[in-house]
């Protein structure tokens, strides 16, 4: 099992993400460059947070036409575990690996704390280490994190439970007061319709060790890697 951590121009939390992959759970990890053709047999490619391109155009304009997104398409297609954090998340709307697309912060200001996420669903590749409704605490560190659809893709991913996460209070109600961006009905993260591609604004990464104040944002690792070990011996 190996994972892949795909850095463009202007990422700053790939290292974040290979530490916790590689220093916290143990996996094979590395590093591919924007430029790269291949994955080297990896089973799960992360495309994490950052300003890639300097966010030029808009946010994931430009980094969805580097080389390496086209292996991840093919990736993707064949049904490989792509996670999209922030920046990365953005990257996958743009490349349409992913619903929706991303707006400015309705108060046109960069937000940068902690929030609280409810789980919508525990049985997807990238949740299973959670119980459904589960309130867990993230960070976001955003500018354009503002998810929205328009009416008829937002009533189509909802309808097919493609909504994985949304802003909530700490007892997991869901309104208005507690949407730190103006996103379309509290979302944080959603799928592609297979359940095989997920983007999330929250940073999982920034929450994997008590020395960071949470570890709530391990399930989301946990959860791949626990799919991709039952893939494999499925394989084996």
């Amino acid at each position: 099992m190996k994972a892949a951590v795909v850095v463009f121009p202007g990422s700053n939390c790939d290292h974040d993400t290979y530490h916790v992959l590689k220093h916290i759970l143990g996996v094979p990890a590395r590093f591919l460059w924007h430029g790269d053709t291949g994955l080297d047999g990896c089973n799960l490619v992360v495309l994490p947070g950052g300003f890639s391109y300097g966010d030029y155009l808009r946010t994931g304009a430009i980094a969805r036409f580097s080389p390496v997104m086209s292996a991840v398409k093919d990736f993707a297609a064949q049904g490989g575990l792509v996670l999209g954090i922030c920046n990365g998340f953005q990257i996958l709307q743009e490349a349409r690996l992913l619903p929706g697309a991303m707006l400015r912060n309705r108060g046109l200001k960069f937000i940068c704390k902690h929030v609280d996420l409810r789980v919508e669903r525990a049985d997807t590749p990238f949740t299973r280490a959670y119980g459904t409704r589960q309130v867990v605490s993230l960070p976001i560190a955003h500018n354009e994190g503002n998810f929205y659809a328009s009416p008829e893709e937002l009533e189509r991913i909802e309808r097919d439970g493609q909504v994985i996460l949304r802003y909530c209070s700490p007892d997991g109600e869901v309104h208005d007061a507690v949407n730190p961006n103006g996103s379309l009905q509290n979302i944080a993260g959603v799928t592609n319709e297979e359940g095989n591609v997920m983007g999330m604004m929250p940073h999982p990464e920034r929450a994997s060790e008590l020395c960071l104040g949470s570890v709530d944002g391990q399930g989301i690792f946990l959860s791949v890697l626990q799919t991709i070990k039952e893939r494999v011996s499925v394989t084996a």
